[in-house]
């Protein structure tokens, strides 16, 4: 029986996790979520880690079964962006001051990882 997409994404998030907790970042919280209006989707961060030097980096993962079509890393479009950031901007409302922020893409073709740091930016 296959699996389901949710089920390949928990795995793919908790390779990444495992993956960018061993370069020495440290989870703050996994799967924040927005709820969308009546006229617009919800807002998801997969990850949101700091960086040793205080950074604060929210993290899309993506994977794929392999390279064809652009592969995970071309999959993150531009609305994909502006859900990420949405919800990054949700996020930060809650903290007492800003900390040096982030957008990176984790991307998994075929159980290749490639972390691209600031893979996009929040403007």
């Amino acid at each position: 029986m296959g699996r389901n997409t949710k089920a390949i994404g928990d795995d793919a998030e908790s390779l990444a996790l495992a993956y960018l907790q061993r370069q020495g970042l440290v989870l703050v919280q996994r799967n924040y979520r927005v709820a969308g209006g009546p006229h617009a989707r919800g807002a998801e961060v997969d990850l949101i880690l700091r960086e040793r030097d205080g950074t604060l980096v929210f993290v899309e993962v993506r994977a794929r079964a392999g390279a064809s079509h652009g592969g995970a890393l071309a999959s993150v479009g531009s609305i994909k962006q502006r859900r990420i950031v949405r919800a990054a901007q949700h996020y930060l409302l809650r903290l007492p001051t800003l900390p040096p922020c982030r957008f990176d893409v984790v991307a998994i073709d075929g159980g290749q990882i490639q972390w691209v740091k600031a893979a996009f930016d929040g403007g």
